[in-house]
Protein backbone atom coordinates (compact mmCIF):
# COMPACT_ATOMS: atom_id res chain seq x y z
CA UNK A 1 0.00 0.00 0.00
CA UNK A 2 1.40 3.56 -0.77
CA UNK A 3 1.68 6.16 1.57
CA UNK A 4 -0.75 9.11 0.91
CA UNK A 5 -1.31 12.39 2.59
CA UNK A 6 -5.01 12.05 3.80
CA UNK A 7 -4.98 8.43 4.50
CA UNK A 8 -8.66 6.78 3.69
CA UNK A 9 -10.90 4.56 5.97
CA UNK A 10 -10.09 0.60 5.35
CA UNK A 11 -12.87 -0.70 3.03
CA UNK A 12 -12.86 -3.94 5.03
CA UNK A 13 -13.60 -1.71 8.21
CA UNK A 14 -16.04 -3.66 10.73
CA UNK A 15 -19.14 -1.86 10.53
CA UNK A 16 -20.21 -2.46 13.97
CA UNK A 17 -17.12 -0.73 15.53
CA UNK A 18 -17.78 2.17 13.08
CA UNK A 19 -21.61 2.42 14.71
CA UNK A 20 -20.00 2.73 18.00
CA UNK A 21 -17.68 5.36 16.84
CA UNK A 22 -18.39 8.85 18.46
CA UNK A 23 -19.74 10.74 15.92
CA UNK A 24 -17.61 13.57 13.94
CA UNK A 25 -19.39 17.21 13.75
CA UNK A 26 -19.12 20.77 14.02
CA UNK A 27 -18.89 22.30 17.48
CA UNK A 28 -19.27 25.72 17.89
CA UNK A 29 -16.26 28.17 19.18
CA UNK A 30 -17.07 30.94 20.46
CA UNK A 31 -13.63 32.10 21.88
CA UNK A 32 -12.22 32.46 17.76
CA UNK A 33 -11.91 36.40 16.78
CA UNK A 34 -13.30 37.56 13.67
CA UNK A 35 -13.01 40.47 11.90
CA UNK A 36 -16.01 41.30 9.73
CA UNK A 37 -16.13 44.30 7.52
CA UNK A 38 -18.83 46.62 8.21
CA UNK A 39 -20.79 49.32 6.18
CA UNK A 40 -23.31 50.63 7.75
CA UNK A 41 -24.87 52.55 4.51
CA UNK A 42 -25.61 48.88 2.88
CA UNK A 43 -27.48 47.56 5.63
CA UNK A 44 -30.43 48.66 4.91
CA UNK A 45 -31.99 48.86 1.50
CA UNK A 46 -32.68 52.03 -0.38
CA UNK A 47 -36.48 52.02 0.72
CA UNK A 48 -36.38 51.40 4.29
CA UNK A 49 -38.77 53.24 6.78
CA UNK A 50 -35.39 54.27 9.07
CA UNK A 51 -33.96 56.12 6.02
CA UNK A 52 -37.60 57.97 5.94
CA UNK A 53 -37.47 58.75 9.21
CA UNK A 54 -34.09 60.02 8.61
CA UNK A 55 -34.76 61.98 5.51
CA UNK A 56 -38.11 63.80 7.94
CA UNK A 57 -35.69 64.62 10.37
CA UNK A 58 -33.42 66.22 7.77
CA UNK A 59 -35.82 68.30 7.06
CA UNK A 60 -37.35 69.37 10.56
CA UNK A 61 -35.74 72.79 12.02
CA UNK A 62 -33.82 71.50 14.82
CA UNK A 63 -31.89 74.76 15.91
CA UNK A 64 -33.74 75.05 19.27
CA UNK A 65 -31.93 72.12 20.02
CA UNK A 66 -28.77 72.86 19.10
CA UNK A 67 -28.60 76.48 20.29
CA UNK A 68 -29.01 74.52 24.03
CA UNK A 69 -25.28 72.73 23.14
CA UNK A 70 -22.77 74.32 25.23
CA UNK A 71 -19.68 72.37 23.49
CA UNK A 72 -18.78 74.54 20.47
CA UNK A 73 -15.87 74.70 18.55
CA UNK A 74 -12.75 75.60 19.07
CA UNK A 75 -13.25 75.50 23.37
CA UNK A 76 -12.95 72.88 25.92
CA UNK A 77 -16.16 70.50 26.36
CA UNK A 78 -17.26 66.84 25.00
CA UNK A 79 -19.42 67.08 22.39
CA UNK A 80 -22.83 65.21 22.90
CA UNK A 81 -24.77 63.30 20.54
CA UNK A 82 -26.21 65.08 17.71
CA UNK A 83 -29.68 65.76 18.33
CA UNK A 84 -31.01 64.76 15.11
CA UNK A 85 -29.68 61.06 15.80
CA UNK A 86 -31.77 60.78 19.21
CA UNK A 87 -35.15 62.46 17.29
CA UNK A 88 -34.84 59.89 14.59
CA UNK A 89 -34.24 57.10 16.99
CA UNK A 90 -37.53 58.06 19.10
CA UNK A 91 -39.38 59.04 15.83
CA UNK A 92 -38.23 55.31 14.69
CA UNK A 93 -39.15 53.61 18.23
CA UNK A 94 -42.69 54.70 18.17
CA UNK A 95 -43.21 53.41 14.72
CA UNK A 96 -42.02 50.09 15.73
CA UNK A 97 -43.57 49.89 18.78
CA UNK A 98 -40.64 50.78 21.49
CA UNK A 99 -41.55 52.29 24.29
CA UNK A 100 -38.41 51.57 26.89
CA UNK A 101 -35.26 53.54 26.68
CA UNK A 102 -33.84 50.49 27.76
CA UNK A 103 -35.03 48.57 24.99
CA UNK A 104 -33.87 51.43 22.47
CA UNK A 105 -30.29 51.69 23.66
CA UNK A 106 -30.04 47.40 23.63
CA UNK A 107 -31.67 47.63 19.93
CA UNK A 108 -28.96 50.23 19.41
CA UNK A 109 -25.66 47.39 19.64
CA UNK A 110 -28.20 44.85 17.93
CA UNK A 111 -30.65 45.77 15.41
CA UNK A 112 -28.84 47.00 11.95
CA UNK A 113 -31.45 50.10 11.56
CA UNK A 114 -30.98 51.51 14.88
CA UNK A 115 -27.64 50.93 14.31
CA UNK A 116 -27.55 52.69 10.71
CA UNK A 117 -29.02 55.80 12.36
CA UNK A 118 -26.74 55.80 15.24
CA UNK A 119 -23.89 55.60 12.87
CA UNK A 120 -21.00 55.11 14.81
CA UNK A 121 -22.19 57.06 17.54
CA UNK A 122 -23.15 55.30 21.21
CA UNK A 123 -25.61 56.19 22.87
CA UNK A 124 -26.89 55.20 26.70
CA UNK A 125 -30.69 54.34 27.99
CA UNK A 126 -30.57 57.66 30.21
CA UNK A 127 -29.68 60.22 27.52
CA UNK A 128 -32.54 58.72 25.49
CA UNK A 129 -34.83 58.62 28.75
CA UNK A 130 -34.21 62.16 29.25
CA UNK A 131 -34.35 63.56 25.64
CA UNK A 132 -37.72 62.02 25.04
CA UNK A 133 -39.38 63.91 27.97
CA UNK A 134 -36.71 67.20 27.88
CA UNK A 135 -38.47 69.33 25.08
CA UNK A 136 -42.01 69.56 24.58
CA UNK A 137 -42.61 72.58 23.47
CA UNK A 138 -39.80 71.67 20.98
CA UNK A 139 -42.03 68.95 19.65
CA UNK A 140 -45.23 71.09 19.61
CA UNK A 141 -43.36 73.35 17.57
CA UNK A 142 -42.36 70.44 15.36
CA UNK A 143 -45.93 69.17 14.86
CA UNK A 144 -47.41 72.51 13.96
CA UNK A 145 -44.36 73.22 11.61
CA UNK A 146 -44.65 69.91 9.93
CA UNK A 147 -48.39 70.49 9.12
CA UNK A 148 -47.99 73.28 7.82
CA UNK A 149 -45.87 72.50 5.27
CA UNK A 150 -48.31 69.40 4.62
CA UNK A 151 -50.80 72.54 4.34
CA UNK A 152 -48.75 74.75 1.61
CA UNK A 153 -48.12 71.81 -0.38
CA UNK A 154 -51.61 71.17 -0.42
CA UNK A 155 -51.56 67.56 0.55
CA UNK A 156 -53.81 68.08 3.52
CA UNK A 157 -56.43 70.59 4.05
CA UNK A 158 -57.88 71.74 7.19
CA UNK A 159 -61.39 71.72 5.79
CA UNK A 160 -62.93 69.26 7.71
CA UNK A 161 -60.93 67.54 10.94
CA UNK A 162 -62.46 64.60 12.73
CA UNK A 163 -61.84 64.42 16.70
CA UNK A 164 -61.79 61.79 19.54
CA UNK A 165 -59.93 60.89 22.61
CA UNK A 166 -58.24 57.54 24.32
CA UNK A 167 -58.03 56.67 27.56
CA UNK A 168 -54.38 55.19 28.18
CA UNK A 169 -52.98 53.44 31.17
CA UNK A 170 -50.66 55.36 33.41
CA UNK A 171 -47.91 54.74 35.03
CA UNK A 172 -49.51 53.89 38.77
CA UNK A 173 -51.13 51.09 40.18
CA UNK A 174 -54.75 51.01 41.76
CA UNK A 175 -52.89 50.48 45.10
CA UNK A 176 -51.05 53.51 44.95
CA UNK A 177 -53.92 55.78 46.03
CA UNK A 178 -54.21 57.20 49.92
CA UNK A 179 -56.03 59.44 51.61
CA UNK A 180 -55.06 62.70 53.04
CA UNK A 181 -54.11 61.39 56.71
CA UNK A 182 -51.98 58.69 54.36
CA UNK A 183 -50.01 61.28 51.95
CA UNK A 184 -48.91 63.29 55.25
CA UNK A 185 -47.63 60.14 56.92
CA UNK A 186 -46.07 59.31 53.55
CA UNK A 187 -44.80 62.78 53.25
CA UNK A 188 -43.54 63.01 56.68
CA UNK A 189 -41.18 59.82 55.98
CA UNK A 190 -40.11 60.12 52.85
CA UNK A 191 -38.56 63.76 53.93
CA UNK A 192 -36.86 61.37 57.35
CA UNK A 193 -35.53 59.64 54.01
CA UNK A 194 -34.07 62.30 52.47
CA UNK A 195 -32.57 63.37 55.65
CA UNK A 196 -31.06 60.30 56.47
CA UNK A 197 -29.29 60.19 53.45
CA UNK A 198 -27.75 63.24 53.30
CA UNK A 199 -26.68 62.69 56.75
CA UNK A 200 -25.21 59.19 55.82
CA UNK A 201 -23.22 60.64 52.54
CA UNK A 202 -21.62 63.30 55.34
CA UNK A 203 -20.88 61.21 57.68
CA UNK A 204 -18.80 59.26 55.45
CA UNK A 205 -18.20 59.76 51.46
CA UNK A 206 -16.71 56.77 51.06
CA UNK A 207 -19.80 54.67 52.14
CA UNK A 208 -21.17 54.68 48.78
CA UNK A 209 -19.69 55.78 45.20
CA UNK A 210 -20.34 58.86 44.07
CA UNK A 211 -22.55 57.80 41.39
CA UNK A 212 -24.64 54.96 43.77
CA UNK A 213 -25.48 58.42 45.99
CA UNK A 214 -26.69 60.29 43.34
CA UNK A 215 -28.88 58.16 42.45
CA UNK A 216 -30.24 57.38 45.94
CA UNK A 217 -30.81 60.63 46.86
CA UNK A 218 -32.42 61.29 43.41
CA UNK A 219 -35.03 58.65 43.83
CA UNK A 220 -35.64 59.62 47.49
CA UNK A 221 -36.33 63.37 46.25
CA UNK A 222 -38.32 62.06 43.76
CA UNK A 223 -41.00 60.27 45.73
CA UNK A 224 -40.85 63.16 48.71
CA UNK A 225 -41.71 65.53 45.28
CA UNK A 226 -44.65 63.19 44.17
CA UNK A 227 -46.03 63.08 47.50
CA UNK A 228 -46.10 66.41 48.08
CA UNK A 229 -47.42 66.86 44.68
CA UNK A 230 -50.16 64.48 45.36
CA UNK A 231 -51.04 66.36 48.91
CA UNK A 232 -50.95 69.85 46.84
CA UNK A 233 -53.32 68.73 44.92
CA UNK A 234 -55.59 66.70 46.80
CA UNK A 235 -58.07 70.25 48.14
CA UNK A 236 -58.78 70.71 44.04
CA UNK A 237 -60.05 67.07 43.31
CA UNK A 238 -62.14 67.20 46.87
CA UNK A 239 -63.76 71.21 45.90
CA UNK A 240 -64.17 69.29 42.30
CA UNK A 241 -66.27 65.90 43.71
CA UNK A 242 -68.25 68.09 46.37
CA UNK A 243 -69.20 70.31 43.44
CA UNK A 244 -70.48 67.05 41.03
CA UNK A 245 -71.57 65.63 44.72
CA UNK A 246 -69.72 62.86 44.68
CA UNK A 247 -69.48 61.46 48.44
CA UNK A 248 -66.43 60.07 50.17
CA UNK A 249 -63.24 61.24 50.43
CA UNK A 250 -60.65 61.97 48.09
CA UNK A 251 -57.49 59.88 47.34
CA UNK A 252 -54.32 60.87 45.15
CA UNK A 253 -51.74 58.75 43.72
CA UNK A 254 -48.51 58.78 45.47
CA UNK A 255 -47.10 57.36 42.29
CA UNK A 256 -48.22 59.80 39.42
CA UNK A 257 -50.36 62.47 41.16
CA UNK A 258 -51.59 63.55 38.06
CA UNK A 259 -53.28 60.40 37.41
CA UNK A 260 -57.30 60.16 37.32
CA UNK A 261 -59.11 56.83 37.76
CA UNK A 262 -61.47 56.45 34.62
CA UNK A 263 -63.20 53.92 33.17
CA UNK A 264 -61.91 51.93 30.13
CA UNK A 265 -62.80 51.23 26.99
CA UNK A 266 -63.33 47.01 28.36
CA UNK A 267 -65.35 48.19 31.39
CA UNK A 268 -62.88 48.57 33.97
CA UNK A 269 -61.60 51.24 36.42
CA UNK A 270 -57.84 52.21 36.14
CA UNK A 271 -55.27 55.29 36.76
CA UNK A 272 -55.04 56.21 33.42
CA UNK A 273 -54.96 59.95 31.27
CA UNK A 274 -57.27 60.95 28.57
CA UNK A 275 -55.33 61.63 25.45
CA UNK A 276 -57.11 63.87 22.79
CA UNK A 277 -56.39 63.62 18.96
CA UNK A 278 -57.29 65.94 16.01
CA UNK A 279 -56.61 64.26 12.38
CA UNK A 280 -58.29 65.54 9.10
CA UNK A 281 -60.36 63.57 6.95
CA UNK A 282 -58.32 63.94 3.83
CA UNK A 283 -54.70 62.28 4.35
CA UNK A 284 -55.75 61.22 8.47
CA UNK A 285 -52.54 63.46 9.51
CA UNK A 286 -53.00 64.35 12.90
CA UNK A 287 -53.16 67.95 13.55
CA UNK A 288 -53.70 68.69 17.54
CA UNK A 289 -53.27 66.75 20.49
CA UNK A 290 -54.10 67.64 24.18
CA UNK A 291 -53.71 65.48 27.18
CA UNK A 292 -56.76 65.72 30.30
CA UNK A 293 -56.89 64.07 33.86
CA UNK A 294 -61.07 64.05 33.36
CA UNK A 295 -62.66 60.68 32.52
CA UNK A 296 -65.07 62.61 30.65
CA UNK A 297 -64.43 64.15 26.86
CA UNK A 298 -67.35 66.91 27.42
CA UNK A 299 -66.35 70.20 27.68
CA UNK A 300 -62.91 68.97 25.32
CA UNK A 301 -63.87 70.15 21.91
CA UNK A 302 -63.41 74.14 22.10
CA UNK A 303 -60.08 74.00 23.85
CA UNK A 304 -58.82 72.20 20.21
CA UNK A 305 -60.73 74.10 18.09
CA UNK A 306 -59.19 76.99 19.60
CA UNK A 307 -55.85 74.95 19.49
CA UNK A 308 -55.92 74.75 16.10
CA UNK A 309 -56.42 78.24 15.46
CA UNK A 310 -53.52 78.96 17.40
CA UNK A 311 -50.92 76.78 15.45
CA UNK A 312 -52.26 77.43 12.07
CA UNK A 313 -54.11 80.65 12.35
CA UNK A 314 -57.58 79.83 10.97
CA UNK A 315 -60.39 77.55 12.20
CA UNK A 316 -61.31 74.31 10.48
CA UNK A 317 -64.67 74.38 8.65
CA UNK A 318 -65.96 70.89 9.82
CA UNK A 319 -65.51 69.41 13.42
CA UNK A 320 -66.31 65.70 13.49
CA UNK A 321 -67.11 64.90 17.22
CA UNK A 322 -68.79 61.98 18.92
CA UNK A 323 -71.77 62.07 21.34
CA UNK A 324 -69.60 62.33 24.48
CA UNK A 325 -68.43 65.68 23.36
CA UNK A 326 -71.63 66.86 22.75
CA UNK A 327 -71.95 70.31 25.13
CA UNK A 328 -74.01 73.10 24.32
CA UNK A 329 -71.81 75.38 26.17
CA UNK A 330 -68.75 74.22 22.99
CA UNK A 331 -71.42 74.11 20.14
CA UNK A 332 -72.14 77.90 20.87
CA UNK A 333 -68.11 78.45 20.93
CA UNK A 334 -67.10 76.91 17.95
CA UNK A 335 -70.27 77.42 15.89
CA UNK A 336 -70.49 81.04 16.74
CA UNK A 337 -69.55 84.36 14.57
CA UNK A 338 -65.89 83.90 15.86
CA UNK A 339 -65.00 80.59 14.45
CA UNK A 340 -67.78 79.40 12.18
CA UNK A 341 -67.05 75.81 12.55
CA UNK A 342 -69.66 73.72 11.23
CA UNK A 343 -70.14 71.03 14.35
CA UNK A 344 -70.97 67.54 12.93
CA UNK A 345 -71.74 65.36 16.83
CA UNK A 346 -74.69 63.51 17.01
CA UNK A 347 -77.80 64.99 19.87
CA UNK A 348 -79.38 62.59 22.05
CA UNK A 349 -81.88 60.74 19.92
CA UNK A 350 -79.68 60.67 17.18
CA UNK A 351 -79.55 56.79 16.33
CA UNK A 352 -83.35 56.60 17.59
CA UNK A 353 -86.01 57.16 14.68
CA UNK A 354 -88.99 57.24 16.88
CA UNK A 355 -86.88 60.03 19.25
CA UNK A 356 -85.81 61.64 16.10
CA UNK A 357 -89.37 62.93 14.55
CA UNK A 358 -90.19 65.10 17.57
CA UNK A 359 -89.99 68.28 18.07
CA UNK A 360 -86.91 70.06 18.76
CA UNK A 361 -86.73 70.63 22.61
CA UNK A 362 -84.56 73.43 24.23
CA UNK A 363 -84.11 74.89 21.83
CA UNK A 364 -81.93 77.70 23.56
CA UNK A 365 -81.33 79.85 20.84
CA UNK A 366 -80.22 79.80 16.81
CA UNK A 367 -76.53 77.94 16.65
CA UNK A 368 -78.41 75.01 18.90
CA UNK A 369 -81.21 74.51 16.49
CA UNK A 370 -79.59 74.65 13.45
CA UNK A 371 -77.10 72.14 14.74
CA UNK A 372 -80.00 69.55 15.62
CA UNK A 373 -81.68 70.59 12.41
CA UNK A 374 -78.60 70.17 10.09
CA UNK A 375 -77.82 66.32 12.40
CA UNK A 376 -81.49 65.37 10.80
CA UNK A 377 -80.64 65.26 7.71
CA UNK A 378 -78.81 62.78 5.42
CA UNK A 379 -76.22 64.35 4.18
CA UNK A 380 -74.95 65.58 7.83
CA UNK A 381 -75.18 61.54 8.55
CA UNK A 382 -72.83 60.74 5.50
CA UNK A 383 -70.24 63.48 7.05
CA UNK A 384 -70.53 62.29 10.06
CA UNK A 385 -69.80 58.84 9.03
CA UNK A 386 -66.12 59.99 7.61
CA UNK A 387 -65.43 60.16 11.89
CA UNK A 388 -64.84 56.57 12.40
CA UNK A 389 -63.00 56.29 8.88
CA UNK A 390 -60.65 58.71 10.35
CA UNK A 391 -59.62 59.43 13.87
CA UNK A 392 -60.77 56.08 15.50
CA UNK A 393 -58.48 54.81 12.51
CA UNK A 394 -55.63 56.82 14.20
CA UNK A 395 -56.28 55.72 17.45
CA UNK A 396 -56.29 52.36 16.56
CA UNK A 397 -52.54 52.78 14.91
CA UNK A 398 -51.35 54.52 17.84
CA UNK A 399 -52.38 51.45 20.38
CA UNK A 400 -50.48 48.71 17.79
CA UNK A 401 -47.72 50.82 17.86
CA UNK A 402 -47.74 51.00 21.69
CA UNK A 403 -50.27 53.75 23.01
CA UNK A 404 -51.53 51.38 26.01
CA UNK A 405 -50.07 52.42 28.86
CA UNK A 406 -47.88 55.42 29.70
CA UNK A 407 -44.10 54.67 30.88
CA UNK A 408 -43.38 58.20 32.32
CA UNK A 409 -45.21 60.00 35.16
CA UNK A 410 -47.19 63.83 35.24
CA UNK A 411 -48.60 65.28 32.65
CA UNK A 412 -46.07 66.99 30.90
CA UNK A 413 -44.31 63.85 30.28
CA UNK A 414 -47.16 61.91 29.15
CA UNK A 415 -48.02 65.04 26.55
CA UNK A 416 -44.37 64.93 25.61
CA UNK A 417 -44.92 61.19 24.61
CA UNK A 418 -47.82 61.60 23.04
CA UNK A 419 -46.71 64.54 20.65
CA UNK A 420 -44.15 61.53 19.83
CA UNK A 421 -46.96 59.54 18.52
CA UNK A 422 -48.33 62.61 16.70
CA UNK A 423 -44.89 63.02 14.93
CA UNK A 424 -44.26 59.61 14.16
CA UNK A 425 -47.74 59.18 12.44
CA UNK A 426 -47.37 61.96 10.28
CA UNK A 427 -43.95 61.46 8.97
CA UNK A 428 -45.21 58.49 7.37
CA UNK A 429 -48.51 60.10 6.18
CA UNK A 430 -46.41 62.78 4.60
CA UNK A 431 -44.02 59.87 2.90
CA UNK A 432 -47.35 58.10 1.40
CA UNK A 433 -48.85 61.38 0.68
CA UNK A 434 -46.14 62.73 -1.57
CA UNK A 435 -45.45 59.15 -2.93
CA UNK A 436 -49.24 58.97 -4.40
CA UNK A 437 -48.63 62.21 -6.29
CA UNK A 438 -45.67 61.12 -7.61
CA UNK A 439 -47.00 58.18 -9.02
CA UNK A 440 -49.83 60.43 -9.79
CA UNK A 441 -47.80 62.85 -12.03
Amino acid sequence: MTDTRFPLADANEDPVAAVNAEPRVQRANRTQLELRPVDLEALLPADHRARVVWEFVEGLDLGPLYHTIKAIEGHAGRAPIDPAILMALWLYGTLEGVGSARALARLCEEHDAYRWICGGVSVNYHTLADFRVAHPEVLDGLLTSSVAALLAEGLVELTRVAHDGVRVRASAGGGSFRRGDRLRQCLAAAEAQVAALREQVAADPGVMSRRQAAARQRAAEERRRRVAGALAALPGLEARRRKAGVKGPARMSMTDPEARVMKMADGGFRPAFNAQLTATTRGQVIVGVAVTTTGTDQGQLWPMVEQLQRRYGRAPGDVLADGGYVDLDDIRAVAGPDVGCKVYAPPPGFNDPGRAQRPLWRVDDAIVAEWRQRMGTAEAKVVYGERAATVECVNALARNRGLRQFVVRGLGKVRAVLLWFALAHNLMRAAGLRRAVAMAT
